[in-house]
């Protein structure tokens, strides 16, 4: 495994495992495949309603709690400074944990603000070990950087795959000291993206899946990955990409694929910024 250092000196692992649209009654068995593939960064959030069962395997999986790092995020309905701080120590109940890695605002809407000055809080207090946001974009990331932060976001966890690399956003993010984490680093599949040309020829050159190849690109550029997969073959097979290195000329041809857009949606949507508020909603009353 390799590592990243956060802002705040915090290190961590470059590779994770994420449980989104992971069912609840799946999350234990995939969560432990996963740890038995070698994964010891896990990623879940409020709104993926299944922390409680990352809790139960990463308990049942006997290993020092130390051993893990685990990533949570705060969802919308619970921003502001007093919810946001009552949903964390929530968090540490169904993490079964007395601290969680890394916290990250979800979304960039509603009151963040108030939900942030929470998080630095916590911070300071030590059950957090590093802050962050998720799909930040470049001016509102600048905006929390340097308007009244006391604590710089260590992570800004955004869409990142070959067809939407997010490039300049990077680079924003390295001028505050921000690293990047990317979502959907396999854009789930969209694009025909595990049999593009591209991706399996250069594949082909090192006895590499398509998949294998978009991770070791995004571990080569520096950027943090929660990848996810339901299948334990899958899981070790995204594990063992520490042991090539792509070259210069991959890494442009993969480089020479970006269209800059989403693969999903525009936050400055309003149309999404709707659906965003109903969504949770709509998935608690199940």
């Amino acid at each position: 495994m390799e590592y990243v250092k956060l802002n705040n000196g915090v290190e961590m692992p470059i590779l994770g495992f994420g449980v989104y649209q992971i069912p609840r009654e799946e999350t234990k068995r995939c969560v432990l495949d996963a740890i038995n593939a070698g994964f010891r960064a896990i990623d879940t959030a409020q709104s993926y309603f299944n922390e409680a069962e990352v809790g139960d395997a990463i308990k049942e999986s006997g290993i020092p709690r130390e051993e893990f790092f685990i990533t949570t995020k705060i969802w919308i309905d619970n921003y502001g400074y007093e919810k946001c701080k009552a949903s964390v120590e929530e968090s540490l109940k169904k993490l079964k944990t007395d601290y969680i890695d890394l916290v990250l605002l979800h979304q960039p809407f509603s009151d963040y603000y108030g939900a942030y000055r929470a998080l630095e809080e916590l911070y300071e207090e030590g059950k957090i070990r590093a802050i962050g946001v998720s799909n930040f974009y470049p001016d509102r990331l600048a905006d929390m950087c340097l308007f009244g932060r006391k604590v710089v976001p260590a992570v800004n966890q955004v869409e990142t795959n070959p067809m939407n690399q997010q490039v300049k956003a990077q680079e924003n993010m390295e001028k505050y000291g921000v690293h990047i984490e990317a979502w959907a680093p396999f854009g789930e599949g969209k694009n025909n993206m595990f049999s593009n040309p591209t991706l399996v020829e250069i594949g082909k050159k090192y006895n590499k899946s398509a998949a294998q190849v978009i991770l070791r690109w995004l571990i080569q550029r520096g950027v943090i990955i929660a990848c996810k997969s339901t299948h334990k073959e899958r899981m070790e097979e995204n594990f063992k990409v520490f042991d090539f290195e792509l070259s210069n000329e991959d890494m442009e041809a993969i480089k020479a694929l970006d269209t800059s857009d989403s693969l999903f949606f525009n936050h400055q949507d309003p149309s999404m910024v709707e659906w965003f508020d109903k969504m949770v909603y709509e998935r608690r009353d199940k």
